[in-house]
């Protein structure tokens, strides 16, 4: 990035929406967590002590209960709070249905792991959260200091009866004190401490928040045994609307492509049947019989063209000879020209390969509808047990999935097999679309 891009980004970084967001964050986020943290550790405190004496073991394991579901409820809260301010959306937990009697009930609350982890999440959120209001104070340090001519000239805050003058605030502990101004011409000092306080404020804040959206992906969401669970439906939902989409296709294209072939084919057929008589003696017109055959024979090629068509659709014969070749057979096809790199020391096995072939035929695709571009790059190559496919272009760029281009398809179609695509596609380009899957599906 140049100097004078990053020194704009520094200027403008405390006017902007999402450094206000992350400081409203910090803000309305402390009283929660101080609530939050109260509350779980007392009942957990109350829990531990009562568990380790015989009587009061079943109520201190209430008590633990109690602690887990009410880090649930804070969570949400915290959640909600990430997701509104800073648009940070993390994945709900399960909720806890437990079944069976009273001690199998209490069991499965006791082993409830997304309530261990927001238990966890609210007793840590407690230090992390002063250190948010840390942040804070940085904002206000800065606009007190800023405004110190204001207040000198508007107020009188001038130094009287021996008094040092106007202590200038800092976030910062600084060794002997913090300056004092003793003049008007003093207090732009101050002023320029308050703007340099400011401008650091959202780094600062940022930072800090970081570390907090960390622990929330990490402790807040779905473990991750559910969150496998969860891909795992969604990508078996895919796999069964793409192969139920595949279906309906193949039965719409032989429905209205091959088989309206075979019925003209059999109607020309009938028809020069009747033209040939019952004892084989032509009773029609010989050109005319030979125009239905010709009819018949063009309907015949057609609709072998289709079925095979269709075929190739399902398994594209090129691929039998390796990927590699049918890669460089695709790129020979295109009318942009394409620079072809595959390294792949170890054969994928069939489904993963038929993948990547029509990933690298739609990507290409892509490149000559919508790009613009003079050239593009298509590399394929192993690393450790994955496939990773990337084509790249010279092309105007701004492609994104959901923009008319096929590759919220391709996306859906990767995602069965535990694949993902990454799209960098910047405005004035160049773009670099991403495949990997694994090697063996």
């Amino acid at each position: 990035m140049p100097a004078h891009d990053t020194t704009r980004r520094a200027l403008s970084q405390p006017f902007t929406g999402r450094a206000w967001a992350e400081a409203a964050y910090c803000l309305v986020g402390f009283p929660v967590a101080v609530v939050g943290f109260v509350l779980v550790l007392v009942l957990l405190a109350l829990g531990a002590g009562l568990t380790v004496s015989l009587l009061g073991a079943v109520l201190g394991l209430l008590f633990v209960v109690g602690a887990t579901g009410l880090a649930r409820g804070f969570a949400a809260v915290h959640r909600r709070l990430a997701a509104g301010l800073l648009g940070e959306r993390v994945p709900v937990p399960l909720p806890l249905r437990p079944a069976g009697k009273v001690f199998a009930r209490l069991d499965a609350r006791l082993r409830d792991a997304a309530g261990w982890r927001s238990a966890a999440y609210v007793l840590v959120k407690l230090p992390v959260a002063a250190l948010e209001l840390y942040a804070v104070s940085w904002w206000l340090t800065g606009l007190i200091n800023l405004s110190a001519p204001l207040r000198w000239a508007a107020f009188g805050q001038r130094p009287r009866d021996g008094a040092e003058g106007m202590p200038t605030i800092t976030p910062i502990p600084v060794g002997g004190g913090a300056p004092h101004s003793t003049s008007f011409a003093g207090t732009f000092v101050a002023a320029a401490i308050g703007a340099a306080t400011l401008l650091a404020a959202p780094w600062v804040t940022r930072g800090i928040v970081a570390v907090d959206l960390w622990l929330v992906r990490a402790l807040l969401g779905p473990g991750e045994l559910a969150r496998r669970v969860r891909n795992l439906e969604e990508t078996r939902a895919l796999a069964v609307d793409d192969s139920a989409a595949l279906l309906r296709r193949l039965e719409r294209d032989l429905h209205d492509g091959a088989q309206v072939r075979l019925v003209a084919l059999a109607m020309s057929l009938d028809m020069a049947k009747e033209g040939l008589g019952a004892d084989g003696e032509p009773v029609a017109d010989p050109a005319r019989l030979r125009r239905l055959l010709e009819t018949a024979h063009s309907n015949a090629t057609e609709a072998l063209t289709e079925l095979r068509d269709l075929a190739r659709g399902l398994h594209p014969p090129v691929l039998d000879d390796g990927l590699p070749d049918a890669l460089a057979t695709l790129a020979a096809r295109s009318t942009v020209p394409v620079e072809v790199s595959v390294d792949i020391p170890e054969r994928p096995t069939p489904a993963i390969e038929t993948i990547a072939y029509f990933c690298a035929a739609e990507l290409l695709t892509n490149v000559i509808k919508h790009s613009g571009a003079r050239r593009a790059v298509l590399r394929v190559t192993q690393e450790g047990r994955l496939l990773r496919l990337c084509v790249t272009d010279d092309g105007r760029g701004g492609a994104a999935l959901g923009a008319g281009s096929g590759l919220a398809g391709l996306t859906q179609r990767v995602r069965t097999v535990d694949g993902t695509l990454d799209i960098s596609s910047p405005d004035g380009g160049p773009t670099a679309v991403t495949v990997a899957l694994p090697l063996h599906a």
